[in-house]
C-alpha cells in the first residue's frame, strides 16, 4: 500500500478556507496538545472560611468582555430602530453603525461594509450580506459575484458611479453562514433608513433573503423575480424589483436569461421621468 504524500502548507490553508476557517481568534496560537500533557493538580487547597460581612455583601456583576455578550435581541432591535431613525444623513448613519454593538456579527467581522456607489443614484441594489472579499475591502460586491454584478448592470448602461449598492446585513457572518433571523431583524432598521436616505426611484433586491426581508413576502425568488412591488419608506412609495443574486447565477448560469429579462425591465423603468 502506497501512502499518500503529506499535504503542503498551501493545501492545508486551502482546506481551512473551504471549511470556512479564514480568520484567527487570538494573536498567538494555542498548543492544545501541551495542555493535555500538563500534570493534573492533585493537591486540594483548603477551603477558605468566608467572614460573615462578606456573606452579606452583594456579589459584583462579572465584567462583560467585548464581543462575548450582546444585549437581548428585542433590546438590540429597539436600539437599532432608534439609532437609525435619528440619523439625518448617510454619513451620520454610517457613524452610528460603526458604534453600534447590538449585533454579534460586528465582533467577528473585520470591518463594517456600508455601501458603494453614488448616493444620488436613481437605482439602488441590495443584497444579503458581505462575503470574505467584501469583509477585507469594506465594500459590497467586490468578489466573483460582484464582478458579475458589474457586468450585469454594465449591460444596461450602469456602473458604480450611477448606482448605489448595499446589503441588508453590513457585517460578514463567520464562514459566510446564513444570517439568523435575529441578526437580520437587528440590522433591518439600518438598511431601511439607508434606502430612505438614498431615496432611489428603483430598488432592486438581489436574491431571496433580501427580497423576503425588505418586501415582506414569504414567496421564493422564482415566484417574485420580475414582478414589481411597492416599497413604502413612510414618505413615498418606491418601485421595487426582485432578481437573482449574482452568486446564484454563478452556480446556475442557465437562469441568466431570466436575469437579463429583469435587467431590461429595470432599464425601461429608468427611462421614465424621475418621480
Amino acid at each position: 500500500m502506497i501512502s499518500e504524500p503529506a499535504p503542503t502548507i498551501r493545501e492545508l490553508l486551502a482546506f481551512y478556507l473551504e471549511a470556512g476557517v479564514d480568520c484567527a481568534l487570538a494573536e498567538e496560537p494555542v498548543d492544545r496538545l501541551a495542555e493535555l500533557d500538563a500534570p493534573p493538580q492533585t493537591a486540594l487547597q483548603p477551603a477558605r472560611t468566608i467572614p460573615q460581612a462578606e456573606r452579606a455583601r452583594p456579589l459584583a456583576a462579572p465584567a462583560v468582555i467585548r464581543g462575548e455578550a450582546a444585549p437581548a435581541p428585542d433590546v438590540a432591535i429597539a436600539t437599532a430602530r432608534e439609532a437609525a431613525r435619528t440619523a439625518p444623513s448617510l454619513d451620520a448613519l454610517r457613524e452610528l453603525m460603526e458604534k453600534f454593538d447590538g449585533c454579534a456579527l460586528k465582533h467577528t467581522a473585520t470591518r463594517l461594509v456600508f455601501a458603494d456607489g453614488n448616493p444620488q443614484a436613481r437605482i439602488m441594489f441590495v443584497g444579503e450580506a458581505p462575503g470574505r472579499d467584501e469583509d477585507i475591502e469594506g465594500l459590497p460586491f467586490v468578489g466573483r459575484s460582484g464582478k458579475l454584478l458589474d457586468r450585469m448592470i454594465g449591460a444596461i448602461g450602469l456602473d458604480r458611479r450611477t448606482a448605489y449598492i448595499a446589503n441588508v446585513i453590513p457585517w460578514r457572518p463567520p464562514g459566510n453562514r446564513t444570517p439568523t433571523p435575529q441578526e437580520t431583524q437587528i440590522c433591518l432598521p439600518f438598511i431601511q433608513r439607508q434606502i430612505e436616505l438614498v431615496d432611489p426611484d428603483v430598488l432592486v433586491t438581489l436574491g431571496n433573503p433580501s427580497t423576503q426581508t425588505l418586501l415582506a413576502t414569504r414567496e421564493g425568488i422564482m415566484r417574485t423575480r420580475g414582478r414589481w412591488f411597492d416599497y413604502d419608506t413612510g414618505k413615498r412609495s418606491i418601485r421595487a424589483l426582485p432578481t437573482f443574486h449574482p452568486a446564484y447565477l454563478l452556480r446556475s448560469p442557465s437562469y441568466k436569461r431570466l436575469a437579463w429579462q429583469d435587467l431590461r425591465a429595470i432599464a425601461k423603468a429608468l427611462e421614465q421621468k424621475p418621480s
